[in-house]
Formats: C-alpha cells, sequence, structure tokens
C-alpha cells in the first residue's frame, strides 16, 4: 500500500535492511525458535521504543539483550530490581573526594546503551520514577543537574507475573513508556533439544561479533521515519483505535500517544520486511504486542488483553 506521508530522509537503503535480516539471524543462532519475538525485539529497537519481557525466570530474556548488545556492538548494563533498589542505584550519586576537594559524580548503570531492567516490578515506585525520566527523556536528574544519558539507548525490561509474591504492578504511565511487551515462552521440541544439546547460550553470546555499527543502527532508525503510511492504511489504524475507545472491548482506549507507537512500530516492522510502506499485515502483527499492555479489558469478557486485541482486530474491516 504505497503513498502517503513524506518525511525528508534520505532514500530507503535495501542494503540496510538486509542487514538488519542479518542481525535477527545472528541472534536467532542464540535464542532458538524465537524469530518471531526477535524480529519484534529488532522493530522495537529501530523505532525507538523500549521493550517489556514478562515471563518465567530461565526462558531466556537476559540472553536476548546480552546477544542484541554484542551484536550490534552496544555497551551493556544489567540492573537487579529489589525492593529495596534506591534511586542512587541506578542513576549514580556524587561523593566527596578528599584529593579533589569537592563532590565528583559517579555515573550509574543507566549510563548505558542497552539497559536491561531485571524483574523491574520488584522495586518501588521511586526508583520506577527515576527510570521513567530516563526512559521517557533520555536523562536523568541528579542532584538539581540534568545529565545526557548515551545514544542510543534501549531498555529492555523483565517483569515477572504478577501474581507472584513480592512484586509491585507498574504505573500505567510506565507501561505506556513500553513501545511493546512480548512473552518468549517455552520453546519447541526441536530447540529445546538444541539446547540441551549444544554449548551454554550465554557463552555463545558473549563471543557473538557485531552485524551492524551504532552508526548504522542510528541510520535505521532514520530510516523507519522514511516508510510511508498511505492515507487509506491510516484510515485503518484509526478505525482500530475507535474501536479501542468505542466501550464494546477495553474499559478505556489507546492515548493519541499510543496510536502514533502503533504507527511507529509498524513503520519498523515494514522495514525488517524490507519495504518502504506500511500494510495492514504489519498493523495486524504489531498491535497485540504495542497495545495489550495499555488496555483493560471489560470485566466479564472471558479474555485476556492479548486475546481482546486480536478478536478487534478480527471485528475491525479493512478499509
Amino acid at each position: 500500500m504505497p503513498g502517503g506521508n513524506s518525511v525528508n530522509v534520505p532514500p530507503m537503503d535495501a542494503g540496510l535492511a538486509r542487514q538488519l535480516t542479518r542481525l535477527a539471524d545472528q541472534i536467532s543462532t542464540i535464542i532458538v525458535g524465537k524469530r518471531t519475538q526477535i524480529e519484534d525485539c529488532i522493530a522495537c529497537l529501530i523505532a525507538g521504543g523500549h521493550l517489556l519481557i514478562e515471563d518465567l525466570p530461565g526462558v531466556g530474556k537476559t540472553t536476548l539483550a546480552h546477544a542484541l548488545a554484542m551484536s550490534l556492538g552496544l555497551k551493556f548494563a544489567r540492573v537487579q530490581f529489589t525492593a529495596d533498589l534506591m534511586p542512587s542505584d541506578l542513576v549514580g550519586v556524587s561523593v566527596y573526594e578528599r584529593s579533589k576537594e569537592t563532590f565528583v559524580f559517579h555515573q550509574g548503570p543507566v549510563f548505558t546503551q542497552v539497559l536491561l531492567a531485571d524483574e523491574i516490578n520488584r522495586a518501588g515506585p521511586k526508583t520506577q520514577s527515576a527510570l521513567l525520566e530516563a526512559m521517557e527523556e533520555h536523562q536523568v536528574s541528579v542532584e538539581n543537574e540534568t545529565r545526557a544519558l548515551p545514544q542510543p539507548f534501549f531498555v529492555i525490561a523483565t517483569q515477572n507475573p504478577s501474581d507472584q509474591l513480592g512484586t509491585y504492578p507498574l504505573p500505567e504511565s510506565q507501561l505506556d513508556r513500553f513501545l511493546m511487551r512480548i512473552t518468549l515462552g517455552y520453546p519447541d521440541r526441536a530447540s529445546e533439544r538444541s539446547l540441551l544439546q549444544g554449548e551454554d547460550r550465554r557463552h555463545l553470546a558473549m563471543r557473538l561479533q557485531p552485524v551492524m555499527r551504532p552508526s548504522e543502527l542510528e541510520r535505521a532508525q532514520q530510516e523507519v521515519l522514511a516508510v510511508r503510511a498511505s492515507e487509506p492504511l491510516l484510515d485503518y489504524l484509526q478505525a482500530l483505535i475507535a474501536a479501542t475507545r468505542s466501550g464494546q472491548w477495553f474499559v478505556e482506549g489507546l492515548s493519541p500517544r499510543a496510536g502514533i507507537a502503533v504507527l511507529r512500530a509498524a513503520k519498523a516492522r515494514a522495514l525488517l520486511a524490507q519495504r518502504d510502506y506500511v500494510a495492514p499485515d504489519d498493523v495486524q502483527m504489531i498491535l497485540p504486542q504495542t497495545i495489550a499492555h495499555r488496555l483493560v479489558p471489560l470485566s466479564g469478557s472471558g479474555r485476556g488483553a492479548i486475546e481482546q486485541v486480536r478478536a478487534m482486530i478480527a471485528a475491525t474491516p479493512i478499509p
């Protein structure tokens, strides 16, 4: 469905799209049998968003973050979120150094390019607020001074199921800052056999060589802006957004910011498919991952948010 919005960005580079495919291929050698989730992760990154992974321990969340950072040559840091984690543990703190007779700021782990926020919903509200500023503004405020974070800055957060002990529900404002929420799930039988017979995946991930440079990642993020969305495509997207607000499916509908996020994610998916325009399939493919964590299904529907989104897609005709 070509046509539509024009953006002042150089023409799309087909070689860059092929590089993104090679990136997905390499990560798939580490996280086996999860190609769709890997492509979602890459789409989230090149769309300039952040990723939330909700799953049980031990299914490869940390290894996925490692493999992505290594494959892109990006600086990586991991923070284990706990109930006693303080904002200063995340963003850093100023320490008085006697030799210099002044306070010197020591950066926290948030000053990185790929941050794995492990078990994010185990930390308290103050720490969540500190991370929220970093995610939204790509900066942190420490002792009345604003400090910029490295670019690119990509948060991969893992979340335990809410029924587990010691978890706090994430505030809606923070959930809204995650472009996508995905689940890795258990591997299929063949993939699990490969894991059982092969070398430890974390060790393999640490030996990965970059297939893209940070400058090429930045170029890919600019290419997303050049992907076109036609008027009929925008009509379809608005029909879906209106459906979320109709009162038929969800308690409250999507905000305009969420609608913009959906379009950006769909453009990233189109780029991964080596197309310079968004198709309805792109929107349908990313919609559950992009909006389900922002919506609450109507009580009595008998469905979770993802199932409700899929039912809504099926009931919304393409213009």
